[in-house]
């Protein structure tokens, strides 16, 4: 497939940090975190719940606000190797200074200065959605929102809840979507992954307009039709769920099949270097397993561009750079 520029709308801005870079700042740092390695240099887990504590053991080495703007050029150099233009990416104040307010303000300058700096120089342009980590619980939820709140505005666009999704009920963090709705900021949430499809049904009860994944919402079609008749938009990353076992293979992944059932449904790596994949990666699988050609990605670029968070001059500026690269 030929290079075309993209849209990505799911992605942990820890999650995308390259190996080598964290193995490096490890090494600087004296941190012993060898065994979350693998002999060529991958990040190893054997499942979901391990590679929760893979991706901490890594975030735990990323200390200051100099390592996250380092971090985000770092990610935002690869997203762009990829043809990546606009990116929005999780961000959370439990890892960046500990949910306290003053901290999050100067971890959160370091990654826009970073990002302002890969937008003049790589062409890429990012933008921020807080995110709390639902098994740390609702009480620490609620000082993720109260750091949200104080920083909403034309980069940080956005609230949401990753995690563990058998830690919990979605519903116990109802009041930090509500303190990120009165600050006026969109909402997401993971779910339908590893938890059915009512765990969806749940995530809507929230009040979101994009689900994180979703895709196991595909096991009832009542559900799935609901989605496409409201609209909702689904973050869906493929490679993310074959790379964990949720489904067998590409073929058999259920993104065609809310497709073809009119889900607004998008493309992102959600955790790129831990599943080995990039976007274009997730293209090429995708079109090689439904046949799907420029005109099926052309609407999924739509539709992400539709759905993205950001402000709508923001919104015109990156719908220019959306026609396909020779």
């Amino acid at each position: 497939m030929k290079l075309r520029n993209k849209i990505e709308l799911h992605l942990h801005h820890e999650g995308a940090a390259p190996p080598a870079f964290i193995r490096d700042l490890a090494k600087a740092r004296h941190v012993d975190i060898s065994g979350i390695f693998a002999e060529d240099g991958s990040y190893r887990y054997r499942d979901f719940p391990e590679f929760l504590r893979v991706y901490e053991a890594a975030t735990s080495v990323l200390q200051s606000p100099d390592d996250y703007r380092r971090l985000t050029l770092a990610v935002l150099e690869q997203s762009a190797e990829h043809g990546v233009v606009y990116s929005e990416t999780f961000l959370s104040p439990d890892f960046c200074g500990g949910r306290d307010l003053g901290a999050w303000r100067e971890y959160l300058h370091a990654i826009r200065e970073a990002a302002d700096e890969a937008e003049r120089g790589m062409g890429i342009t990012l933008r921020g959605i807080v995110t709390c980590i639902r098994h740390f619980g609702p009480d620490k939820a609620r000082e993720a929102a109260a750091c949200a709140q104080e920083t909403a505005g034309d980069w940080i666009v956005g609230f949401g809840i990753g995690g563990d999704e058998s830690a919990g009920k979605l519903a116990d963090f109802a009041y930090s979507f509500d303190m990120a709705r009165e600050a006026g900021l969109n909402l997401t949430a993971h779910a339908g992954e590893w938890g059915g499809p009512q765990s969806v049904r749940d995530a809507l009860a929230l009040g979101v307009t994009r689900v994180g994944h979703g895709v196991r919402a595909s096991e009832d079609l009542a559900l799935v039709d609901e989605l496409a008749e409201n609209g909702i938009v689904l973050e869906v990353c493929p490679g993310s769920n074959i790379a964990l076992g949720l489904y067998p293979d590409w073929r058999r992944h259920p993104i065609g099949m809310l497709f073809d059932r009119g889900v607004k449904v998008t493309v992102s790596t959600d955790d790129p270097p831990f599943f080995h994949t990039t976007m274009t990666r997730e293209y090429d699988r995708l079109a090689d397993a439904f046949d799907w050609d420029d005109g099926v990605f052309d609407t999924l670029n739509r539709t992400a561009l539709e759905a993205a968070f950001c402000d709508d001059a923001t919104r015109e500026a990156i719908a220019k750079k959306l026609e396909p690269q020779t």
